[in-house]
């Protein structure tokens, strides 16, 4: 009720145009226009009453006019940011902390409001280093970007983002902390990215972004902070300062000799370069920019003799002589200079070299080698291409081609498809006056036919005095013959016959061969139509061969087989030993096999080295020399079988006399075992060295196994190591065959103990294959290969007198065999028996009444 009457009160005021105003102070009120003091008038307000109601701000009861309390409101009538306080027949407000009125401190809701105080604005509350923020009664600060709550009193401090968060500034750029920021710090020559101040540094594209004036020829080229200007041949930087516009070179001022002396040629200055024109007598080889040299073609008339200019050789020297006429006047033909003319020069020796008789004459040999050299020297300052290279059928050609104001330096390598040359550039250049260029040539011929007779005649003179006198009065044969392609080597230097450093070849063999005593290589030279090695020095292995020379021409290699030719009377001795030792052989071979008394097991291998030796030999006597390559290929291996038989036979022997004497009851061997050490192991060996090689059988000189590629090792391995085993059993045999002796008879006097064993070493000797030994030493001596040759050629001989005739069991056999061919008529039927007392090849037994041993 008390709101309805307040309300109804408030609304006659605002209609009536009463003005109700709040401002009066604390114990009035204001009313009719006016403040009016309450306590004075409050007992008034409570009695009075009329027709009309109580007051403004009083309500009736019934029995009085009570004060009504505006305040107490659901809404607040001050709003929700203002204090609400109530007065006698009225209120007021008053703005909270944060707020004020348009009206003053005091204020009815009818006059004003509270708005909240932008304390930011206003009072700017906050520390530089922080930020305010307004809020509805309030403001807060918080610190900036950069910064951070402080220790202490700070309120915020600097946070130092170089040091803690380590931007990337760039390689080149440097970080500068500031209060609340950083920035990159970029050199000159860089800028921040972005034009960001806190950006990494980039360099600057000087040549996109400032446009540099480096002249019409000059190309702009941006360095790690700026720029420079490059130049073309013919152009400089201005002021010699990188960075400035290019401009011409005048050559003939900076170099008046570029062209020669006055008298050579004229320099013209171009842009960017330079002419030189030659005078009459002088030449640049059609380079623009060359030197002018003399040139002089009476070199080039007819090669130096009307045999050398023959044929198509005289058509190869006037094609010559006219380029060179061409080059000193200036009057170049484009088809006959360099390239062109190389091709034509190449086509013209392929035409000679297809024809075999045309080149069999040693004066068209060098006819031919000498214009390949003039041509090559007229041809390289020709070439346009630091290097060129041209094959044809029968000829190859490379040639390496330096110009410059200085003569060049270092190394040059020039091939083939089978040889090669190096020199270097100081060599090639020389001594003399630099032309202004430098050529390095070599041509291959790949069928030049110089091979003659009288090309090699005074070279195998001089290398057979050189053989003799090594092979101490020996007679030796030289057969020479050119292996590799003949190359001929050319540089720019006129002194090339006598050059300051050596200069190297390398030769490809046509096939592998190892040098020996029998096979040399030597660097050899074409020299006035005959091949000559003065000047030269070779080195070789099986595929290759390196010349070093200090001279050029024209070279190859050329490979001496020395036929060495024994003396007659080794052959003699040779021939009449084979012969006595097959028929000796022979005789052994029937007596072995025949003589039922003598049977038993060193019987079987004497039989059966008798036969392998007797083979051998006839085999060697009839086919050692024989021609023809598959006939003597099947003697070599023939050969190689039935001697490495020979051998396991003797090795067989050492065996069963170290069976005899140290294991005194295991005497027998078994046949099969026999066989198989005597016939299969040889056999074996001799079919893998033929599917191994079969190249090594046969030789050019004889039938016997190659030395190429250690194939003769394929004898001498088992040779040596039956050798070796044997020996060592011959060492056991005396030793035990001295202790028994001796046991047998103790009074055995000593010449006679010193007789027994002479005989039986010779008689071993003899089967156990020592006499070989002497072949070791046969090419050291004279007198080694003497006693050699007698020893092994009569080795069948020897058997046959220590084993057959020095035998008394066969000696009985040959008395009995003799008696009944002299006496027929008296002839009987005789069966041989075995009588273990006569027995010769029975082991060593022990006698059971004396504990001896015999043999």
């Amino acid at each position: 009720m008390k709101t309805q009457v307040t309300l109804l009160i408030l609304g006659l005021c605002l209609s009536s145009g009463v003005h109700v105003h709040g401002g009066c102070k604390e114990g009035f009120v204001f009313r009719n226009g006016g403040c009016v003091d309450t306590g004075r008038d409050a007992q008034q307000y409570k009695t009075k009453q009329s027709a009309g109601g109580c007051n403004d701000g009083f309500s009736y009861t019934g029995t009085e006019c009570e004060d009504e309390d505006e305040c107490d409101s659901v809404i607040p009538i001050c709003g929700l940011d203002a204090n609400c306080t109530n007065t006698p027949g009225s209120y007021y407000c008053t703005c909270r902390t944060g707020y004020r009125s348009s009206k003053g401190e005091k204020f009815t809701a009818v006059d004003s409001r509270c708005k909240d105080i932008n304390e930011c604005v206003e009072k700017k509350p906050c520390d530089p280093r922080q930020t305010c923020e307004n809020t509805l009664g309030s403001f807060k600060c918080s610190c900036r970007d950069g910064y951070r709550k402080g220790r202490g009193d700070l309120a915020c401090e600097d946070v130092n983002e170089c040091v803690e968060s380590r931007p990337d500034c760039g390689p080149n750029g440097t970080c500068r902390n500031t209060p609340g920021s950083y920035t990159c710090t970029c050199p000159e020559g860089f800028r921040n990215h972005g034009n960001n101040s806190r950006a990494r540094c980039e360099e600057v594209d000087e040549c996109v972004d400032n446009h540099p004036d480096c002249g019409p020829n000059g190309t702009c080229i941006t360095t790690s902070g700026s720029y420079t200007c490059t130049c073309p041949r013919g152009f400089r930087n201005h002021g010699n300062n990188l960075s400035g516009p290019c401009e011409d070179i005048n050559e003939c001022d900076t170099d008046p000799s570029i062209c020669g002396s006055e008298s050579e040629g004229n320099c013209t200055n171009t842009q960017g370069s330079y002419t030189c024109a030659c005078r009459p007598g002088h030449s640049n080889y059609g380079n623009g920019q060359g030197r002018c040299t003399t040139l002089t073609c009476d070199g080039y008339d007819d090669g130096g003799s009307d045999e050398q200019a023959e044929g198509g050789l005289e058509r190869l020297w006037a094609m010559m002589r006219q380029n060179c006429e061409n080059l000193i006047s200036g009057d170049e033909d484009s088809s006959h200079t360099g390239h062109g003319l190389l091709e034509d020069v190449l086509t013209g020796t392929d035409e000679l070299l297809s024809h075999s008789q045309s080149m069999d004459d040693n004066s068209q040999v060098t006819g031919l080698l000498t214009l390949m050299e003039k041509a090559m020297m007229l041809i390289g300052p020709q070439l346009k291409q630091n290097r060129t290279k041209m094959e044809s059928q029968h000829t190859e050609a490379e040639f390496a081609v330096k110009r410059g104001k200085a003569p060049p330096t270092g190394s040059v390598l020039l091939t083939t498809e089978s040889a090669s040359f190096k020199t270097s550039w100081e060599t090639a250049a020389g001594n003399g006056t630099y032309p202004g260029f430098t050529v390095v040539a070599l041509v291959s011929y790949k069928s030049l036919n110089s091979t003659s007779a009288s090309s090699f005649e005074a070279l195998r003179e001089e290398m057979q005095a050189e053989k003799r006198k090594e092979q101490q009065e020996q007679k030796v044969e030289v057969s020479l013959q050119i292996i590799s392609n003949v190359v001929t080597a050319c540089v720019s230097n006129p002194d090339s016959h006598h050059l300051d450093q050596p200069v190297s070849f390398t030769f490809k063999h046509p096939q592998e061969m190892n040098e020996s005593e029998r096979l040399n290589y030597t660097c050899v030279f074409w020299e006035r139509d005959v091949w000559s090695r003065r000047g030269c020095v070779a080195s070789s292995n099986s595929t290759h061969t390196v010349c070093t020379c200090n001279h050029l021409s024209s070279f190859a290699v050329l490979m001496a087989l020395y036929d060495i030719k024994h003396t007659f009377e080794l052959q003699l001795l040779t021939w009449i030993g084979l012969a006595v030792s097959l028929a000796c052989l022979f005789v052994c071979i029937l007596t072995f096999g025949l003589c039922r008394s003598i049977k038993g097991t060193r019987t079987t291998i004497h039989l059966h080295l008798s036969l392998c030796l007797f083979l051998a030999d006839l085999i060697f006597l009839c086919g050692i020399s024989r021609a023809q390559k598959a006939g003597c290929g099947l003697v070599a291996g023939l050969l190689h079988y039935f001697f490495l038989a020979a051998f396991s036979w003797m090795l067989l022997e050492g065996v069963q006399l170290y069976r005899m004497v140290v294991l005194v009851f295991h005497t027998t061997l078994r046949p099969a075992h026999m066989m198989a050490v005597g016939y299969g192991a040889p056999l074996a060996i001799v079919i893998v060295s033929a599917i191994a090689y079969p190249q090594g059988y046969g030789t050019d000189q004889h039938c016997w196994l190659s030395l190429d590629h250690g194939f003769i090792w394929a004898f001498f391995g088992p040779v040596c190591i039956i050798i070796f085993l044997n020996a060592l059993s011959f060492l056991i045999t005396l030793w035990k065959l001295a202790e028994k002796l001796t046991s047998l008879n103790p009074d055995l006097s000593n010449l006679q103990m010193i007789k027994g064993f002479t005989v039986t070493a010779v008689a071993q000797l003899c089967v156990l294959g020592g006499m070989w030994v002497f072949g070791c030493f046969m090419f050291k001596s004279v007198a080694m290969a003497y006693l050699f040759t007698i020893l092994n050629s009569l080795q069948g001989a020897l058997i046959f007198i220590m084993h057959c005739l020095m035998s008394k069991p066969v000696r009985d056999e040959y008395a009995k065999f003799l008696r009944s061919i002299c006496n027929p008529e008296k002839r009987k039927y005789t069966e041989y028996t075995s009588n273990p007392s006569s027995n010769s090849q029975q082991p060593l037994k022990t006698n059971p009444s004396t504990g001896q041993s015999q043999l």
